[in-house]
């Protein structure tokens, strides 16, 4: 892996270890010369992973939508900063410079941008990793709520087996180098998304 997107809140959340993981996992991805291809703002988690990853000499690539530069304040420190028009863009442009995504805690954009993406690996659009840095549990319920979708009939075993959960950034990391994705039927070709 050359280099991962990070899915995170653009607010801090109420408790201190979600920033300090954050700061950690840019620290570590830049320590292991993993560019780290993100929102591109430098506020809340967001700004904690880039921040991570610059001070320690990490390539960082903010993608940043251009009605968002007054509301999410571009981070004036990185390696390159995308300015696109659309969130939809923006996704787009993450998946294309990323070999895999990570998510990190947030609201609703971060769960967007995180189910589209393991969308599109469900539909064979893309074969990377997709993994949940699933800190202090925080996505402890989403994970029962996606056991009960298998449990109910609504999404097969092995694509809940595609998702990759640790709280830990250095196991998290080696299981998705390791990660191999299954082989699945491709329901759409590449050009519709």
């Amino acid at each position: 892996m050359k280099s991962l997107a990070v899915f995170c809140g653009s607010s801090f959340g109420n408790l201190k270890k979600y920033e300090d993981q954050a700061y950690a996992l840019g620290k570590k991805l830049a320590e292991r010369k993993i560019d780290l291809i993100y929102g591109g703002a430098n506020v809340g988690l967001m700004g904690a992973v880039a921040n991570g990853a610059v001070d320690n000499n990490g390539k960082v690539i903010g993608v940043l939508p251009n009605f968002l530069k007054g509301k999410e304040i571009a981070h004036q420190d990185l390696s390159e900063l995308i300015i696109v028009e659309t969130m939809h863009e923006r996704k787009t442009k993450m998946n294309e410079l990323s070999d895999g995504v990570i998510t990190l805690p947030g609201g609703y954009g971060t769960l967007e941008e995180f189910f589209e993406m393991l969308t599109w690996a469900q539909l064979g659009l893309h074969k990377k990793p997709i993994a949940i840095l699933n800190i202090g549990g925080f996505y402890d319920e989403l994970l029962s709520m996606i056991q009960k979708m298998v449990n109910t009939g609504f999404l097969k075993e092995v694509n809940q087996q595609m998702l990759i959960v640790s709280d830990n950034i250095d196991e998290l990391l080696n299981k998705m180098a390791d990660y191999k994705a299954p082989l699945v039927e491709k329901w759409v070709t590449k050009d519709v998304i």
